[in-house]
């Protein structure tokens, strides 16, 4: 019998940042970026501004679809700065 074959998962997604990323990772590393203050002032949630923690985060995060894409957004373009002050400036 012929089955067809399953593209792997990272075929799947090739080009997207997020993909295999855990939620806690990309707490993790805006909390290491931005501190919870700096991360409260870009997102006002309670969670990240009123005795911030990264378990407090994640369970707010993972119940609240429109927080968590707010957060992988910030990530995303906490990811573009990082390389945009990393590659040389071509400007004269």
């Amino acid at each position: 019998m012929n089955t067809p074959v399953q593209p792997t998962p990272a075929q799947k997604q090739p080009r997207n940042p997020l993909h295999g990323l855990t939620l806690e990772a990309i707490v993790t590393a805006l909390e290491a970026n931005y501190g919870w203050q700096g991360l409260g002032e870009r997102i006002p949630l309670r969670c990240f501004t009123s005795d911030p923690s990264v378990a407090s985060s994640l369970k707010f995060l993972r119940k609240t679809p429109w927080a968590r894409e707010k957060v992988e957004s910030l990530y995303l373009f906490m990811l573009r700065d990082q390389r945009r002050q990393q590659s040389p400036s071509h400007r004269p």
